[in-house]
């Protein structure tokens, strides 16, 4: 019988179903109704719910509520800091059985290679994992990248089956004053998904980019921001990531009548945030507990995700849906007991039945020798542009501090929390190093140094110290990048990520312990940042207000150039 016929069939009930769920309620996240009834599934589709069914296999789901698979609408997996496959691992057990990536950071360091690599990951997951193809490598011209991707390199890619669109447009400066790269991919893309990346950017500059095909958001940070860009048409994307955590400020815009355009997403969340509080499961819960509507928040991380992007085949536990299904105990708790993704059991025979791809992107740190010189700072004035980290936020002040000038040099000023930040150029295009001031990290001795480092991925290190500063981001080069402590010469805890200097080969359970390392050798360190490690990444991506640092030197990101 030919897949249509059978699903048919099943559906009405003149064939037994290849499985059922019997006993459970499906939330419906249109009506906000709880369904009795067995829901059948024929291959990775629903065929039928609310009647009862025979099937080949029969699942007791009794006592559980089954809602719609979680999709994850904006992240980027790199950041992660494991591969594709532990990824898979790490999350769909918690529910998610779609995720929407870029995968700008590996294509910031390999190219198109590094976009091929995903999309051959992502036909081989449990999780339906699908290819918003990078926009913006480099992310602006004042960075070194280890690539460029240009509008034709992005076309051959177009008609994979795993693509939606073009990924997050963050160069958003080259839209509004129709920069011809920009429009070039801008143009190509022109009907399909087009994702937005506008922090701050309001009025008729708004407008402007809108008008240019964009379609969602996830960088509002405040509730006036998100509702401005739903005025506009705009889907927003609420985020709550290991550093970019906006939920809280986002939560009294979602309501019912709002949810059918606002959806959820990470951006980016390691291994250990996820196993202390969770992926998109901790939204789920915290948003119900803050007193969010049940059906709002289970809308926005289904249906309305699926809308979204465009994804007409799931969102929805409903005849002729995919079979991504979530069986909770309790729509408070969002507590997974059993996740199907396309009608598939999450669980290690799964895994185990993937066929997994080599990884790539090793010996990628080509960095100069460094010594303690390289992190001086001459200058002849001692007014001083300093980065104000804000925690919980990825967005940065722009500060004013008087550093005097010693002996050519200005040094660390502990007792003020003005530390030294450098950004080191890694792809051997041209050994840059740039030195600056940070205020926020309260490290009080030793460094720290990392080679996921947004967007371009070169070498940052923040210390007190020089000698453990060149200690750490020599030893990066040593480990094929990764994250680095150092104090008094020694280092005291690190993690290698070999695949690109940006993920492990470790499974997520490896990592996530590591990072408890590194965490609490930061903390000796006197820093008191929940997540330092991609706290530092944040300081280098430059189109992120207000002032950021990149291997070329200090970036004001509100005049979008180069200070120093």
């Amino acid at each position: 019988m030919a897949g249509l016929e059978k699903r048919i069939a099943q559906g009405r009930g003149d064939e037994v179903a290849d499985l059922v769920l019997r006993g459970g309620r499906v939330l419906d996240v249109v009506t906000g109704e709880l369904i009795a009834g067995d829901v059948a599934i024929c291959g990775d589709t629903i065929v039928g719910i609310g009647a009862d069914y025979d099937g080949a296999e029969i699942v007791n789901v009794s006592g559980l509520t089954l809602v719609p698979g979680f999709i994850d609408t904006h992240l980027h997996i790199e950041s992660s800091l494991i591969t594709p496959f532990e990824f898979d691992r790490c999350v769909t057990p918690r529910g998610v059985t779609t995720c929407i990536c870029d995968p700008h950071e590996i294509a910031n360091v390999l190219g198109v290679p590094g976009i091929e690599y995903f999309l051959e990951a992502a036909t081989r997951t449990v999780l339906d994992i699908r290819v918003n193809l990078s926009s913006c490598v480099p992310s602006t011209e004042m960075e070194t990248a280890g690539a460029r991707i240009e509008a034709a390199d992005l076309a051959p890619l177009m008609a994979h089956p795993k693509v939606i669109g073009l990924a997050e447009f963050m160069n958003y400066p080259g839209v509004i004053h129709r920069d011809p790269a920009a429009m070039a991919k801008l143009a190509l893309f022109e009907g399909r998904h087009i994702d937005g990346h506008a922090p701050l950017l309001s009025g008729k500059d708004l407008n402007a980019y809108v008008a240019a095909g964009i379609r969602t958001e996830h960088e509002a940070t405040t509730a006036a921001e998100a509702r401005e860009k739903l005025q506009k048409g705009m889907r927003v994307l609420i985020r709550e990531g290991s550093v970019s955590k906006d939920l809280d400020a986002l939560l009294p815009l979602l309501t019912p009548l709002t949810s059918a355009y606002m959806c959820l997403c990470t951006d980016d969340r390691n291994p250990l945030d996820i196993g202390e509080h969770g992926h998109l499961d901790y939204m789920i819960r915290h948003a119900i507990a803050e007193g969010v509507d049940p059906v709002a928040i289970y809308r926005a991380a289904s249906l309305s995700a699926a809308e979204a992007f465009g994804l007409k085949d799931r969102g929805q536990i409903a005849p002729g849906k995919r079979a991504d299904i979530v069986a909770l105990g309790s729509l408070e708790g969002c507590d997974a007991r059993a996740v199907w993704a396309g009608g598939v059991r999450v669980g290690e025979a799964a895994f185990a039945a993937r066929s997994e791809i080599p990884p790539i992107g090793r010996g990628s740190v080509k960095a100069p020798a460094i010594v303690a010189a390289h992190f001086r700072t001459a200058s002849n004035r001692d007014q001083t542009d300093v980065i104000g980290i804000l925690p919980g936020k990825i967005i940065t002040e722009h500060l004013h501090e008087e550093i005097p000038v010693q002996d050519g040099d200005k040094r660390p000023d502990i007792a003020r929390d003005l530390i030294k930040i450098a950004v080191i150029e890694r792809h051997g295009k041209n050994g840059n190093v740039a030195t600056g001031f940070v205020h926020g990290f309260e490290l009080k001795r030793g460094a720290i140094a990392s080679t996921v480092c947004h967007d371009h991925h070169n070498i940052a290190v923040v210390g007190a110290d020089y000698d453990d500063m060149a200690l750490a981001a020599n030893r990066l080069a040593e480990i094929e990048g990764g994250f680095v402590v150092t104090e008094g010469g020694k280092v005291l805890a690190e993690l290698a990520l070999p695949v690109a200097g940006l993920m492990s080969l470790l499974t997520f359970e490896e990592v996530r312990d590591r990072l408890v390392a590194l965490r609490d050798a930061a903390k000796s360190l006197g820093v008191m940042l929940e997540e330092p490690f991609l706290q530092l990444a944040f300081l280098a991506l430059p189109v992120i207000p207000m002032l950021k640092i990149t291997d070329r030197g200090l970036v004001d990101v509100a005049k979008f150039e180069i200070i120093g």
